[in-house]
Order: C-alpha cells, then sequence, then structure tokens
C-alpha cells in the first residue's frame, strides 16, 4: 500500500533573506544611491560604496526582516566613513575642493550646497538632519566628540544659510538683468524685491 507523505510548510524565517536585500535595494535604489553621493560627494565613490553595501547584503547578513531596510542605511554609511574617512579639522576647515565637485554641476542647487561641505560637516549634516541621528550615533560612528558633532552640524547650517542667501542676491541680478533693467533703476528693484523662495 502506498503512504502518503506529508510535506511541511517552510516555516517562514524571521530573518531577511539575500531576495529580501535585493529587492530593497532595487526599490530604494534612487534614495540609498543619493544618501551615497551625499556623504562621499563623490559619484565613483558613492557607486563603489553602493555596490559595497549591496555584496554585504547579498552575502548573506543575519538581520531581522523588520530591521533589514534601516540595516541597509546604515551599511550604506559605514561603508561611506571608510571611503571617504571624515575626520574633525582643526579651526575652520575649507570647503570640499576634490575634483567630485565639478561633477556638482548637473546636481539640483540643494544637493551641491551639501556636497560642497567640508567631508565631516557634510557626515554630521546629513547623518543628524536627513538620517535622524542622534549627537550620540553621530559621535560614536565618526569617532569623535559629540561637541565636534554639534559644531560641525551649525558650521554646516551656517554655510548652507550663507549660500542660499547668495544664491537669492544672485537670482535677484539675473532676473533684473533679463528683463533689461540696469542696476539701480527702478525696474531692477522692483524686480529684487519681487524674489522669493
Amino acid at each position: 500500500m502506498l503512504k502518503c507523505k506529508q510535506v511541511a510548510k517552510p516555516t517562514p524565517t524571521p530573518y531577511a533573506t539575500s531576495a529580501d536585500f535585493c529587492r530593497i535595494f532595487q526599490e530604494e535604489m534612487n534614495s540609498l544611491y543619493l544618501l551615497s553621493v551625499l556623504l562621499t560627494a563623490d559619484g565613483e565613490k558613492a557607486e563603489m560604496c553602493f555596490v559595497r553595501s549591496l555584496e554585504h547584503a547579498a552575502g548573506g547578513t543575519s538581520v531581522f526582516k523588520e530591521w533589514a531596510h534601516t540595516w541597509t542605511r546604515r551599511t550604506i554609511i559605514h561603508n561611506a566613513i571608510r571611503v571617504s574617512d571624515p575626520r574633525p579639522a582643526g579651526g575652520n576647515p575649507i570647503l570640499n575642493s576634490t575634483p567630485a565637485c565639478r561633477s556638482a554641476a548637473y546636481l539640483r542647487a540643494e544637493i551641491a550646497a551639501i556636497v560642497n561641505l567640508p567631508a565631516f560637516e557634510r557626515f554630521v549634516f546629513v547623518l543628524s538632519v536627513f538620517e535622524h541621528f542622534s549627537d550620540h550615533e553621530c559621535s560614536l560612528l565618526l569617532s569623535c566628540t559629540r561637541h565636534e558633532v554639534i559644531t560641525a552640524r551649525n558650521r554646516a547650517l551656517r554655510r548652507i544659510g550663507d549660500l542660499r542667501t547668495f544664491d537669492e542676491e544672485e537670482i535677484s541680478v539675473n532676473i533684473s538683468l533679463e528683463a533689461g533693467a540696469t542696476a539701480g533703476s527702478p525696474e531692477c528693484n522692483q524686480a529684487s524685491r519681487k524674489v522669493t523662495y
């Protein structure tokens, strides 16, 4: 007599699989790559960071499914730190002057402003403002003090604010010149007043 063999249903695992991570990288490719670009300020480094993170995830990592999205972003951040090695600079650090800035021309003004920040300020700004890391978490990830994190974030905010003020002045001048007005004329002053963000 033939016996029916019961096949047990596979129990779902609470851990994310390689397929889960591949799906996350595919669905969130734009935001993960943007995170890489904002942190590294370099297209090639951003790609390297993205690919290393994907390889690490596909290599079989034991992470709960609920944490897979967070883990993926953290992996991008860790790889960006390894690639860029941001360190707090003494005194007043200069703006990013790496060749990557030349590629910032195609970026939107907001992204270009962040990419052109000094490396440490950029990392602190992106981690604390966009990724909502606490000062303590930032200091642990970047191997610095909380005071250095706070100071760097304040400098970054000030620099970005200064760039926005500069851009507003430049826009008002461009609009008035496009309208054919001369500096100091009533048309120029009126056009300058109309420009707001």
